[in-house]
């Protein structure tokens, strides 16, 4: 049953059949047919898009997961928004579940703000609107001159916690680290349970010196400054031991984050739980991108299971580890696709979601 007004078109960019799921099923949902449309890599590894159905004047929405090939997956999005603009579509909307380069967000050095091109560049392409979901930081949605819909995966994963984890208010909700506690604190608080975070752990490179001030040498140079001018040096982190601040003896341990990619931090983090005492051990989080051998440290792990949203593909890792679970939050998506199209609000999808979620 199709569930929009006429003049919608649902086109999904990716090459690769696997990554092409999400977008079948969020047309299922609405009861709208893929727009017929090729997109696929010449010889010489360029990307060509061919639309084989008029858009003009219709509302178009681009879905793209992101595959293992992240910048083929933006040169499809950028072709392929680009070709509906020059063939006249009315407005071009695009949904990116997983924002990609959204962890380059700061500066760090003499790098760049990776994020802000991107956005740039779907913007500078055509786009008109984007859809996305939880955002690796809130304030990527400033980069953009277009609107943005930050989507929230959390009540999809709220309610698998509470449908699948039958002893669930035995649980502690875990930040596996200080900067991941404002999540943390938002499952506790919804599910009514305590929360735990460990502190101490290595920090990931984006935690040290992301805003540049550190680029200047730290060494003092003669000549360089102005004697009257001496700055003095900062003092340098040092890591405390590791802390586990909350308790979680006899408990169900759930750790809950934004992305799970380099697993090491989170195979670290459940080794520490099961010392302290949890007897079982969940991992939460809304994009799985699991990369190189994380299916393996899983699976050799304490992680008793991981659940991930399917923002990704990862058919693949699940078939590498059993103890991959998905989450659908194509319903959210094809809801957030409708309203859109049919000009109703969307305050409706963001309902009771607070600054910190």
């Amino acid at each position: 049953m199709n569930h929009t007004k006429g003049g919608l078109v649902i086109f999904t960019a990716n090459s690769q059949p696997s990554s092409r799921e999400l977008g079948k099923r969020i047309a299922e949902r609405l009861g709208v047919e893929l727009g017929k449309v090729q997109v696929y890599q010449e010889a010489n590894r360029e990307t060509r898009v061919q639309i084989q159905e008029s858009v003009r004047g219709k509302d178009v929405f681009v879905i793209q997961t992101v595959s293992k090939d992240v910048n083929t997956t933006i040169m499809e999005m950028l072709i392929l928004v680009y070709a509906c603009r020059t063939s006249c579509a009315r407005s071009i909307t695009g949904v990116l579940p997983y924002f990609p380069y959204s962890k380059q967000c700061k500066m760090r050095k003499r790098g760049s703000i990776v994020s802000k091109l991107i956005a740039s560049m779907v913007c500078k392409a055509g786009l008109t609107h984007l859809i996305t979901m939880d955002l690796h930081q809130k304030e990527i949605q400033g980069f953009f001159n277009i609107p943005v819909d930050n989507l929230r995966a959390s009540p999809f994963l709220l309610q698998y916690i509470q449908e699948e984890i039958p002893d669930y208010r035995n649980a502690v909700i875990v930040a596996k680290s200080p900067s991941s506690a404002k999540r943390a604190q938002s499952f506790a608080e919804r599910l009514r349970l305590g929360i735990a975070v460990i502190h101490g752990e290595a920090q990931d490179a984006e935690s040290d010196q992301v805003d540049g001030r550190h680029s200047p040498p730290t060494v003092k140079t003669t000549g360089a400054i102005h004697p009257s001018m001496e700055i003095p040096l900062l003092i340098p982190k040092e890591k405390p031991p590791i802390t586990v601040v909350g308790d979680v003896g006899g408990r169900i341990a759930i750790i809950v984050d934004d992305i799970i990619d380099d697993v090491d931090s989170f195979v670290a983090a459940a080794e520490t739980l099961k010392e302290r005492g949890a007897y079982k051990i969940f991992v939460m989080a809304t994009h799985g991108l699991l990369s190189s051998d994380a299916p393996r440290f899983i699976e050799e792990s304490a992680i008793d299971e991981v659940v991930v949203t399917n923002t990704i593909p990862h058919e693949l890792q699940k078939l590498q580890c059993p103890k991959i679970k998905t989450v659908d939050i194509s319903m959210i998506l094809s809801e957030a696709i409708r309203r859109i199209h049919n000009g109703e609000s969307m305050s409706y999808l963001f309902r009771n979601i607070g600054v910190d979620d």
